[in-house]
C-alpha cells in the first residue's frame, strides 16, 4: 500500500530516558509522543520490541509474540496501585547514556513478583475482566512462552536443545505434568505480559489521538532458543536433537569481509506451505494488532535465504536457497486483507526481490549514507528515489550522520557536500533536508540526528557481538530537540501531520 507524505523519526523505547537503568513505556515514552506532535511528525519507528535474549538484541527475542517486560513502566504500575512505590526499583546511575541491563532486569523482576502478589491479593480489582480477557484471547501463544520461560529458569538459562530428552521433544504426557507443576510460575509469566500489552496499548491509543502513529520492526527470522522453534519444530530446518541443520546470515558485504552470521534456525518453507502457513499468519496479525505498520527486515529473505552449514563459524561457506514469498504474501493478504508494511530491502538487491516488493506494493527502503562516494546512478541518491519510499538518513545498523560524515574518506566527504550543496557545518541537518525534501512518501531519521550527536551515539555494528544496543538519551537531551527547526522543515517540504 502506498503511505500519504510524511515523516517520523527512529528511537526505540529502550533508548528513552529514566531512572530504572533502561528506557520504558513510562513518562518519558508519552513525552516523546508530546516532542512527535510539536515537531508535526506523523511516525514513530521502534525496533523489534519482543523479549531479549543474552545481549539484548531486539532482533534475538525469545517470542515472536511475546512482549519485553524490561520495557514495562514501574510508574505506571504505581498508578495502578499494583507496588508500593515506583522509587523502590530505581537503578543507581552509572552511565545515563548507557542501559544498565543487568541491574535493569533484576529490579525489574522484583518489581514485577511484587505487582503480581498485589494483583493475586485483589489490589487493584477492576483489572480482573481485563486480565482475564487477555489469557483467554493470547491462550494459543502465551500458555507454550510460559511454559518455555519456566522451563528455561528451571535449568538455569540454557537452551531448550540441552533440557531433558522428553521435555525437548514436547512429549504430551512430560509438557502436561511441568503445566500441572508449574502452574503458579506460569502464572506469573502470563500477568507480566499483560501488564505489557496493557502499557502498550496505552501509549499507542495516547498517540494515535495526537496523530502519532507507530512503525514496527519485525525481523524475518527467530532466535533457535525461543518458544517459537521450541513448539515448532517441524517448521524448521533442524537436527533430529534440535540443534540447527542450517542458520541464517548474509554473505561478505561492506560490513563484513566473511559474512554475518547471525545463527537463526531457517524455516522449513515446504513444510509450513503445507499448512497454510498458518504460523506466519498469525505472526503477521499479531504485527498488525500492535502496530499501525510494520517494517519488514531482511525483506531479501522473502525470496531467497542465505544458508549457512550449523557448524561453520563464519558465513562465507553459506549456499543461496530459494523461498516462497510469492506464495506466503499471497495468502497472508487472502486471510488477513491489506497489508501496512514497509520492505527493508537494503543489501544484495536482485531484479525478483524488486518485483515481489513492487508487485505488492510495498514501499522499500533508502539510506542517505550510502549514496556518496559513487557515481550519480546509486539507488541512494535522491534524485533516484521513487516516491512510494522510506527514505533514511541512517538506520539502527549505521553511524550517526555526523559520525559517518566525521569518519568517512575525503573523497566521500566531498561527493557528498558537492551534492547537497552543503559546506560540511551541520551536516546532520543538510542531510536531514535532502531527505526530507526527497519525492519519498515517508522521511525518517533516527533521532540522533536532529540531535547532531557523533558516533558514541551509535545504536548497533554490525558483525560486532559487544557493546550493542544499550545506546540511551540523557533527560536534558530529550528536552534539547529542536522541535521548532523540525516542524519547519517538515512544513515546507509537505510533510506535517495533517497536511
Amino acid at each position: 500500500m502506498r503511505f500519504p507524505r510524511a515523516s517520523g523519526i527512529l528511537l526505540h523505547p529502550t533508548s528513552l530516558p529514566g531512572p530504572y537503568g533502561i528506557g520504558d513505556l513510562g513518562p518519558a515514552a508519552f513525552t516523546f509522543v508530546d516532542i512527535l506532535v510539536e515537531a508535526k511528525q506523523t511516525w514513530w519507528q521502534t525496533l523489534p520490541v519482543g523479549p531479549t535474549g543474552e545481549g539484548g538484541s531486539p532482533y534475538s527475542s525469545l517470542s515472536a509474540f511475546a512482549g519485553s517486560e524490561l520495557l514495562i513502566s514501574p510508574e505506571a504500575l504505581d498508578a495502578d496501585g499494583l507496588i508500593a512505590s515506583a522509587d523502590e526499583y530505581r537503578v543507581a546511575a552509572g552511565q545515563p547514556e548507557r542501559c544498565d541491563l543487568r541491574a535493569a532486569a533484576e529490579a525489574k523482576s522484583a518489581m514485577l513478583d511484587e505487582a503480581f502478589e498485589a494483583f493475586r491479593s485483589g489490589a487493584n480489582p477492576a483489572l480482573g475482566g481485563e486480565y482475564a480477557a487477555f489469557i483467554r484471547e493470547n491462550a494459543w501463544w502465551l500458555d507454550d512462552f510460559a511454559l518455555f520461560i519456566v522451563m528455561r529458569e528451571t535449568f538455569d538459562g540454557r537452551p531448550w536443545t540441552a533440557w531433558p530428552s522428553a521435555i525437548r521433544a514436547r512429549e504430551a504426557d512430560a509438557v502436561a505434568r511441568l503445566r500441572e507443576q508449574m502452574s503458579r510460575r506460569m502464572d506469573a509469566v502470563r500477568f507480566r505480559q499483560f501488564v505489557f500489552f496493557r502499557q502498550w496499548s496505552a501509549l499507542r491509543k495516547y498517540a494515535n489521538r495526537h496523530g502519532i502513529y507507530i512503525l514496527g520492526d519485525m525481523p524475518i527470522f527467530v532466535a533457535h532458543d525461543s518458544a517459537d522453534v521450541w513448539c515448532n519444530p517441524s517448521e524448521f530446518k533442524l537436527n533430529d536433537d534440535g540443534t540447527a541443520r542450517v542458520v541464517a546470515g548474509v554473505p561478505p558485504d561492506h560490513f563484513s569481509k566473511t559474512g554475518q552470521m547471525w545463527g537463526n534456525p531457517i524455516y522449513d518453507w515446504e513444510a509450513m506451505a503445507s499448512n497454510r502457513f498458518d504460523w506466519w499468519t498469525a505472526r503477521v496479525a499479531a504485527a498488525m494488532r500492535t502496530f499501525d505498520a510494520v517494517r519488514l527486515d531482511h525483506f531479501i529473505g522473502f525470496v531467497r535465504n542465505w544458508e549457512i552449514p550449523g557448524g561453520d563459524e563464519t558465513a562465507e561457506n553459506g549456499t543461496w536457497a530459494e523461498v516462497p514469498g510469492r506464495m506466503l504474501f499471497r495468502s497472508l493478504i487472502e486471510r488477513l486483507g491489506e497489508l501496512r508494511l514497509i520492505a527493508e530491502d537494503l543489501g544484495d538487491l536482485t531484479p525478483e526481490v524488486e518485483l515481489l516488493r513492487d508487485d505488492l506494493e510495498i514501499p522499500g527502503m533508502r539510506v542517505l549514507q550510502f549514496a556518496f562516494g559513487g557515481d550519480s546512478q546509486s539507488r541512494d541518491l535522491p534524485h533516484n528515489f521513487s516516491r512510494n519510499t522510506v527514505a533514511y538518513t541512517g538506520t539502527h545498523d549505521n553511524d550517526t550522520s555526523l559520525g559517518w560524515y566525521r569518519s568517512a574518506p575525503s573523497s566521500v566527504r566531498a561527493h557528498c557536500r558537492r551534492y547537497l550543496r552543503a559546506s560540511g557545518n551541520q551536516m546532520n541537518w543538510e542531510m536531514l533536508r535532502a531527505v526530507w525534501a526527497s519525492v519519498a512518501d515517508t522521511a525518517i531519521a533516527p533521532i540522533q540526528d536532529p540531535l547532531g550527536l557523533g558516533s558514541d551515539a551509535r545504536m548497533n555494528t554490525p558483525a560486532t557481538a559487544a557493546g550493542n544496543w544499550a545506546w540511551r538519551l540523557t533527560d536534558e537531551q530529550l528536552g534539547e530537540i529542536d522541535v521548532v527547526r523540525l516542524a519547519e522543515m517538515t512544513e515546507l517540504y509537505g510533510r506535517a501531520a495533517g497536511k
